[in-house]
């Protein structure tokens, strides 16, 4: 990152236990790394996600790192998180990628769901010379290497998920290039869901624009109460929902939630009838 200007980029903070998970204080290490608008205290409700902003500012050019702090009520609390960076001259040429993160939410065992990133050279032109996935489950397609991208452009990519077993995966994407911030890397994140006898689909357009990420209810009669049953902040439109019972009825539900982990009330309710068997 050039020396004087910033990055800002999230981190996603996940609660797995049973109990409403609260962060009470937050500090940071590190004279090139800061919190974004993160106000506390926060609570976080079993099984839900919230994204935490923080940033990159480096005052000196070369290697730097540091830590993030968060005290809350988990056992093992505080969590630590530890950052590097790259201070670099004014002018060197960059490659950066947007989203910082792609999160492909749930996706049935067997099948494939796609999302787009951008990357952008800034500077002087940078011509980018190989791609590599982390993982066989994260495909990297759309590139035709090598490519040179001109200063102030950009092009765009596609990742592919494909899971070959239920549970969380996760991976990197990293670009190589003549950029001073070679490799480039896109964090990569989705959950496989065993294939069932039925399924539900669902799909929905986005609000103001200011979501982050999205959370799927789910109840048995049209008032509720609803469940959520995303096991992490879905950065899509869509979901498929497996764990349907055949013969059964189900009424779904979404919330947005933004970067400060605010969370809209429920969407229109949508009825879903599953055959039986």
């Amino acid at each position: 990152m050039q020396i004087g200007t910033s990055v800002s980029f999230t981190a996603q903070l996940s609660n797995t236990g049973n109990k409403t998970l609260r962060i009470i204080s937050k500090s940071e290490q590190g004279s090139a790394f800061s919190f974004g608008n993160f106000p506390l205290p926060v609570k976080i409700n079993p099984g839900a996600s919230i994204q935490l902003p923080l940033v990159f500012k480096p005052t000196a050019k070369g290697y730097t790192s540091g830590t993030f702090t968060l005290t809350s009520n988990d056992p093992s609390s505080p969590l630590n998180m530890h950052v590097q960076g790259t201070g670099l001259y004014p002018n060197s040429p960059q490659l950066g990628v947007t989203p910082a993160s792609l999160n492909f939410g749930n996706v049935t065992v067997g099948s494939s769901a796609s999302l787009q990133g951008t990357l952008t050279a800034s500077n002087a032109a940078v011509t980018i010379s190989s791609d590599q996935s982390t993982s066989s489950e994260f495909a990297l397609l759309g590139l035709s290497l090598p490519v040179t991208i001109p200063a102030g452009q950009s092009i765009s990519f596609t990742i592919q998920f494909t899971p070959n077993a239920s549970g969380g995966a996760s991976g990197k994407a990293g670009f190589v290039s003549n950029a001073a911030n070679s490799p480039t890397v896109e964090q990569l994140s989705g959950t496989g869901v065993a294939q069932g006898s039925h399924s539900v689909g669902l799909s929905w357009n986005p609000g103001d624009g200011n979501a982050v990420g999205y959370n799927v209810y789910r109840g048995t009669a049209s008032g509720g109460p609803y469940g959520e049953i995303n096991t992490s902040l879905d950065a899509s439109t869509n979901y498929t929902d497996s764990t349907v019972v055949s013969g059964a009825t189900y009424y779904y539900a979404t919330t947005e939630v933004n970067a400060q982990g605010q969370e809209s009330g429920y969407s229109n309710v949508v009825k879903a009838v599953i055959p039986s068997p």
